[in-house]
């Protein structure tokens, strides 16, 4: 078991598109269906896979290219360590002040240590200023507990 650090940041607006977030459905729609339908379930098939967009249950992002990968563990506690890093790094342009308290952050990274360490996913957002999101995530795999089924993204599972 080991875990993938991801990281996203952008426009708010972009990270409200949920469509783009979600996996397309395994079956295709009936062939009855309108073509509009048709479409949209074309563009979600091609863009889901390859989108850099966190995708909205945590393990999907196995799914994505392995160059998403920010980073990967053996340790849970070195997996927190660069959340709690990247925590720091992104906290002075966090828009709540509130969301910047030292102690939130290493009660975050002792949260995320202790869910990594039971085979679990850890996943945070936060609020930008000029509307951006930040999204971060570790994500367990080699097997997710969630979708045992996805391979680890990364070929030669390099570790940092």
């Amino acid at each position: 078991m080991h875990h993938h650090g991801y990281l996203w940041t952008g426009p708010k607006q972009r990270f409200d598109q949920e469509a783009l977030r979600r996996p397309p459905h395994p079956e295709p729609p009936p062939a009855d269906s309108r073509p509009e339908l048709f479409q949209r379930y074309r563009e979600v098939a091609a863009e889901f896979p390859t989108s850099d967009l966190p995708p909205l249950e945590t393990a999907l992002w196995l799914m994505k290219p392995p160059s998403l990968v920010r980073g990967t563990w053996e340790e849970p506690k070195e997996a927190a360590a660069w959340l709690g890093g990247r925590l720091v790094e992104y906290a002075p342009r966090f828009a709540a002040e509130g969301d910047c308290d030292a102690f939130r952050f290493a009660r975050v990274v002792e949260s995320a240590a202790a869910q990594l360490a039971c085979g679990g996913d850890v996943s945070c957002g936060f609020y930008l200023e000029r509307p951006a999101y930040l999204s971060l995530a570790v994500v367990t795999c080699s097997p997710n507990r969630s979708v045992p089924q996805l391979p680890c993204p990364t070929a030669e599972g390099e570790r940092m």
